[in-house]
This record gives structure tokens, C-alpha cells and sequence, in this order.
């Protein structure tokens, strides 16, 4: 990125505090004349664009965790896009780094707990309504289940490798996953996935198709994995194709 798009954008951002602060003074003490007001910058070039969103996203990212200094922040940039040194010593930026990185980390911390209660209040009201519907059983653990195809033969246990076919759904209907659209079987240890699986593949038989309904706790907990938002009920229809 050039440097001279920063700068100059940076300098006109900063202007626009002491122009609207003389815009005011001027209306107080001149009634009759027209009031001063500061232009928006330009974004003329892709340089400007990149420079005003680099400015934005930084503050929108920034502004519930840190009281930001305009000034200083402004006055920082213009200084290291001209080459000068910084007012912080290496010991004062790595504590400020630090301190940054705690506040970031606390903040999301915060938000992923409310939304994992939030997301753990929704799926506990569906399996509630859940269990009553028809075919649906519920074990000891909680998890609930249905039997869509019965197999035959043995059932895996826990140190059993199984290969099987495969949907996974959130209560809302989102697909997070798919063996079937994938068009390939995988195989695993039953030891080394969720519990819910764990558990749940250990009831089927070679041949069988079930529905799976595992609450957060059988399976990622309050932790995001990808796709899938902490807290979640997993739906999984599960097709035990061969036990190994």
C-alpha cells in the first residue's frame, strides 16, 4: 500500500475535529455567517478505499474494547508512514500489546458464552418438543434418537472402527456436513469422535439408518468447531454401513 494515500487520508481525518470545533465557535460569535462544515475525503483511487476501510475496521473492531485516543492514534500513523521512531519503548508496546490482546480475548470470550447460552436455551427447548414426537427415545445421557431402518448382525463397540454414511444438520436446518453429498463413506474409531457417537452408533447394526439428536454437552460443548456455533444440538442421520 503507498504510504502517501495513509497520510493523507489520516490528515484529513484528523481536520475534520479542529474544523467542526471552529464551525461551532464561529456560529456563536458570527450569527450572520454561514457555518463552516468539514467534507467527507475523497476515495478517488483504490489506495484511498483501502485506507479508509483499514481505518474503519480497525476502529469498528476496536471501540468496545479500548477508549481510542483519535489524536494519538491519528498523530501514530502519520509518524510511522514518515519514518519516525515510536513514543513507546520495546518494554511499553509489549505491554500494551499484551494488555490489548487480554481485552480482545476477554471480549470474545464474552460473546462466545452468551451465544453458546443462547444457542444451549434453543436447543434445549427443541429437544424438549423433540422427545414427544413419534419413533423418538431418549437414553440415559440425553441423547435422543430414532430408528429410521433397522440392520442386522453385530453392533460396534466403543473400539470398534466403523464406516458410515452420513448428514449433519443444526435445529434450524442448516447442513454443516455431508458423507452423502460427498459421495464417500469414512471410517473411524468410535473411541476417537463425540460422545453422542460414541454412544449412539453402538445401538445400530450393520445395514441400519438412524436419527441422531445430541445435545452440546454429547457433542462440542460451548466451544465453536467450524460451521457449527458453540452450544448447538447436532442432527445427524447416520447410515452404519460396515463395522470393522
Amino acid at each position: 500500500m503507498k504510504k502517501i494515500a495513509i497520510t493523507t487520508f489520516l490528515l484529513i481525518f484528523a481536520a475534520t475535529l479542529p474544523i467542526a470545533a471552529l464551525a461551532q465557535k464561529n456560529k456563536k460569535d458570527k450569527k450572520d455567517k454561514t457555518e463552516t462544515t468539514a467534507k467527507m475525503p475523497e476515495l478517488k483511487t483504490l489506495d484511498d478505499s483501502i485506507s479508509y476501510l483499514i481505518g474503519f475496521d480497525l476502529a469498528r473492531n476496536l471501540k468496545d474494547k479500548v477508549n481510542l485516543n483519535i489524536e494519538l492514534f491519528t498523530k501514530a500513523i502519520q509518524e510511522a508512514t514518515s519514518g519516525k521512531e515510536s513514543m513507546l519503548s520495546e518494554e511499553q508496546m509489549q505491554h500494551a500489546y499484551m494488555s490489548l490482546n487480554e481485552r480482545i480475548s476477554q471480549a470474545q470470550d464474552s460473546e462466545a458464552k452468551a451465544s453458546s447460552k443462547e444457542n444451549k436455551d434453543k436447543g434445549e427447548a427443541f429437544l424438549a418438543k423433540n422427545k414427544s414426537e413419534d419413533g423418538v427415545k431418549v437414553t440415559a445421557s440425553g441423547l435422543q434418537y430414532k430408528v429410521l431402518t433397522e440392520g442386522s448382525g453385530v453392533s460396534p463397540t466403543a473400539e470398534s472402527t466403523v464406516k458410515v454414511h452420513y448428514t449433519g444438520t443444526l435445529i434450524d436446518g442448516t447442513k454443516f456436513d455431508s458423507s452423502v453429498d460427498r459421495g464417500e463413506p469414512i471410517e473411524f474409531p468410535l473411541n476417537g469422535v463425540i460422545k453422542g457417537w460414541t454412544e449412539g452408533l453402538q445401538l445400530m447394526k450393520p445395514g441400519a439408518k438412524y436419527m441422531f439428536y445430541i445435545p452440546s454437552d454429547l457433542g462440542y460443548g460451548d466451544r465453536d468447531m467450524g460451521p457449527i456455533p458453540g452450544g448447538s444440538v447436532l442432527i445427524f442421520e447416520v447410515e452404519l454401513l460396515e463395522v470393522k
